[in-house]
């Protein structure tokens, strides 16, 4: 049993008793743990973002961030800001030359990476609508960017993993994933055969980030550099920003989400639980839920479920998502 499954028993909604980002830092002793280490942290200019930039920065880890609007990013990081460990990187999530530049950029300042959080996304985008690559918008942004940016940082990672602390990736999912029924056909990622419909569309990105992250346990948990996937709940962020206020107040509204919403600070828990947690020491491909491995279950479109169902775990989708993944990120091999 988790140490935090008595505060989560019984969610009060936003601030309740559950745990925050800065809780986990705590509670595990993390505070100047990772001096001299470096960690990455995509989508910082609003919600889970700055507050996983503010837990993480408690470690005294150099911390490399990236952002669309740079701007806007560091008014956001506010005061938490310190230009002697942290530096913001542009990133454009559509663009896969934009990634490109941005690893290039981090990989002149350090050859050792030991955490990497994929945190960037976006959500409901109501129409279909393709990047300059020709992929769907939600597709592109929340699985392929990143995908291409761990495989261009991937030397790095596994170059700062040590006895001491093994370099991990935490990718931020949904429970949206539990939708997708699994991951559709390869033909059909970017909705060729027409039938688009943005939960749809944003499920199959999510189960694409939990793929992701087992894939990368596969492939390289014996070598030191572990993955995993999460569930940061209901949190009332910018990733929204596609919905209209309309949609927005009638979920904020419902007594149910009401009282299973997080912070923002609440909502960033599970992801550093994923980032430092020793109970995760040399562990990976595990999706996680409310700051612990979440349990297993039968299959359920509950919006509010956490826990993982049977297509959560697919060794034959995730082994193909990887190779069509390489290949429209333009790499047709791994070296």
């Amino acid at each position: 049993m988790s140490r935090y499954s008595v505060a989560h028993a019984d969610p009060q909604g936003a601030n309740d008793a559950r745990p925050t980002a800065m809780q986990i830092i705590h509670d595990e002793q993390m505070e100047d743990k990772l001096v001299g280490k470096a960690v990455i942290i995509t989508g910082v200019s609003s919600g889970l973002g700055v507050e996983t930039a503010r837990a993480l920065a408690a470690t005294g880890a150099t911390l490399y961030m990236t952002a669309r609007d740079l701007d806007r990013a560091k008014s956001a990081l506010g005061d938490i800001f310190d230009p002697h460990r942290m530096e913001l990187i542009h990133m454009d999530h559509t663009s896969l030359e934009s990634v490109r530049t941005a690893a290039q950029n981090i990989l002149s300042k350090t050859d050792k990476i030991t955490i990497l959080v994929c945190n960037a996304g976006v959500m409901a985008v109501k129409d279909l609508q393709l990047t300059d690559q020709g992929y769907e918008l939600q597709f592109a942004t929340n699985h392929l960017a990143h995908f291409l940016f761990f495989e261009l940082l991937r030397p790095a990672l596994l170059a700062g993993s040590s006895s001491e602390f093994q370099s991990r990736v935490v990718i931020v999912s949904s429970s949206s994933h539990r939708m997708a029924r699994g991951l559709g056909p390869s033909d059909n990622y970017h909705y060729q055969k027409g039938g688009y419909d943005p939960r749809g569309a944003y499920a199959q990105s999510k189960i694409a980030n939990v793929y992701m992250a087992n894939e990368i346990e596969r492939r390289y948990g014996s070598q030191g550099l572990h993955a995993t996937s999460l569930n940061p709940g209901i949190i009332a962020t910018s990733l929204g920003r596609h919905m209209s206020e309309e949609e927005i107040q009638a979920l904020l509204q419902n007594p149910m989400v009401q009282k299973f919403q997080k912070s923002p600070e609440q909502g960033a828990a599970t992801t550093v639980w994923g980032a430092v947690s020793e109970e995760l020491a040399g562990k990976g491909g595990l999706l996680l839920d409310n700051c612990a491995v979440a349990a297993r279950g039968d299959y359920d479109e509950n919006p509010l479920g956490g826990d993982a169902v049977p297509h959560t775990y697919c060794a034959e989708d995730e082994a193909r998502l990887w190779k069509d993944s390489l290949e429209m990120v333009g790499l047709s091999s791994e070296n």
